[in-house]
């Protein structure tokens, strides 16, 4: 008898669960809409674990089901899927298409590469450098994309000169490098991934009154993290789980060939390198940074009219701009962006966004977020960490076999319901689980990087699930350090503390 596709599974499975908790499920019968929101809710996570219709659809179900649940109002709903959010994402997205457009990126990552040592371990370094360093600003799909074709060049002459024995263990460790990578340098920034703008929405659809993480303040905590955890991956991969032959050496010619083709800098290529680090500058002192005994203050206070703006007004400004700006003397006639350009805005990925913030809306609204924080059975005698690392653990995992944003969307809710029934501030529970929510190694789904290299051929699964596997371990065990040392930096309060905006989840 042949099985049932794990979608339809899903799809028939969910659809059953759903009327069942519609009929049925009333945990608190002065407050039907607890049991409706949870019901909406637990069809979406098994539609979107499943995939049972696409992720994008399912991010829809809210726009149906709220209002007519009587959770909230049409006009409500539809404003959760378009905020400043979604337009720092559009923004950010719109200048990394520049960059692929004139190929600054493949400029940027040939020229990280070729200054990496020779040696095969210092090879791997600069291609994950290069990797990390293009995902906090372009989709981590896009970079691998773009790095792979290289990494296999590269690979097919080490081949030809030391034989395909002598180097399988590079192949496999440059490819993992590559995917690891580009997963780890999207959680540097806020538009590095989607998760991270995210979690700042979603986070503040639940706490309306707590502040907006800025780009800077993530960036006290994303880029050391991204730093550390590249190093600690190249290392474990080269010389523990993997450890290479350090006898090969890399071929330059081929670098320099892609260099070569590529011709020397085009004015095109210099006006978008210089409109993205403005816009770097920008994002990174809108507001004050308070890093330990430095304090910069931000140019926002500098006139009124600044401080009405935030990320997402850079983002589009910036992206406006290079569509005014011609390309320069190399073509005269061609702006750096066209109309042709919103096509390849991944709209199902901003659709996704947004039945992730009405997800969350609904959570609050109907007072599920305070039922499930208060069901949770309360120790006082568990310090704080503990939940942190079981958080980084079940997120990791769970992310392994469905979709980050999804998983995300599903357990910040959740969360922030258990960390006020245990007055924790929420932002050191969903911190580490939007930083988890990017760091599954093991299989081929748990991230679009892991599944563009596995589908190079050049690595087994058992290869990808034994690095992965350790990685998730050291990923939870640093993000749970990298937490408590950057908190107070980030969220501008103490570990300890519990702020008065966490109050106001209803």
């Amino acid at each position: 008898m042949s099985q049932l596709p794990w979608n339809k599974i899903g799809l028939v499975g969910g659809s059953s669960i759903f009327i069942l908790m519609v009929l049925f499920f009333n945990p608190t019968p002065d407050r039907p809409e607890v049991g409706l929101m949870a019901a909406v809710a637990t069809v979406m996570a098994i539609f979107w674990i499943t995939e049972a219709i696409p992720l994008a659809a399912t991010a829809l179900i809210p726009l149906v089901a709220l209002p007519l649940t009587g959770i909230l109002d049409s006009r409500t709903v539809s404003k959760a899927y378009i905020n400043s959010m979604i337009f720092l994402f559009i923004g950010g997205f719109l200048i990394a298409l520049a960059m692929e457009r004139w190929n600054l990126h493949r400029r940027i990552a040939l020229n990280i590469i070729r200054r990496a040592g020779r040696r095969a371990d210092y090879m791997v370094l600069g291609f994950m450098v290069a990797s990390g360093f293009l995902s906090m600003w372009i989709s981590n799909v896009a970079t691998t994309v773009m790095m792979l074709p290289i990494g296999l060049a590269i690979i097919s002459k080490m081949e030809e000169a030391f034989g395909e024995k002598r180097t399988h263990l590079l192949s496999v460790v440059l490819m993992l490098g590559i995917a690891y990578a580009c997963s780890i340098g999207g959680v540097a920034t806020l538009v590095g991934t989607p998760t991270n703008l995210a979690f700042v929405q979603i986070f503040h659809e639940l706490f309306p009154d707590s502040p907006f993480i800025a780009f800077g303040e993530w960036m006290i905590i994303g880029i050391p993290y991204a730093v550390v955890m590249v190093g600690i991956t190249w290392f474990l991969l080269t010389r523990v789980i993997y450890p290479i032959d350090l006898s090969l050496h890399l071929d330059r010619e081929i670098v320099d060939r892609e260099l070569r083709e590529l011709g020397p800098l085009k004015s095109g290529e210099l006006r978008i390198l210089v409109v993205f680090c403005i816009t770097v500058v920008l994002w990174t002192f809108r507001r004050d940074l308070n890093v330990g005994v430095l304090q910069i203050p931000g140019w926002s206070g500098l006139w009124e009219g600044f401080r009405n703006t935030d990320d997402g007004t850079i983002a589009i400004a910036m992206a406006l701009l290079l569509f005014f700006l011609p390309a320069g003397k190399d073509h005269p006639s061609i702006r750096l962006l066209d109309k042709d350009i919103f096509k390849k805005i991944p709209w199902d990925v901003i659709i996704l966004f947004g039945g992730g913030y009405a997800l969350a809306g609904g959570f609050v609204s109907s007072g599920l977020a305070q039922f499930i924080g208060e069901s949770f059975p309360v120790s006082d005698g568990v310090p704080p960490w503990v939940y942190v690392l079981l958080i980084c653990l079940g997120i990791t995992f769970l992310t392994e076999l469905s979709s980050n944003s999804a998983t995300l969307s599903m357990m910040l809710p959740i969360l922030a319901g258990l960390a006020v029934s245990l007055n924790i501030n929420p932002l050191l529970f969903a911190i580490p689980a939007t930083i988890s929510a990017s760091m599954a190694f093991m299989m081929p789904v748990a991230t679009p990087p892991n599944a563009v290299i596995f589908g190079s051929r050049r690595l087994q699964i058992y290869e990808m699930a034994k690095a992965g596997l350790v990685l998730n371990f050291v990923a939870t065990v640093l993000t749970v350090i990298a937490l408590y040392l950057f908190f107070p930096y980030v969220a501008g309060a103490p570990v300890d503390s519990f702020p008065e905006w966490a109050t106001g989840m209803e």
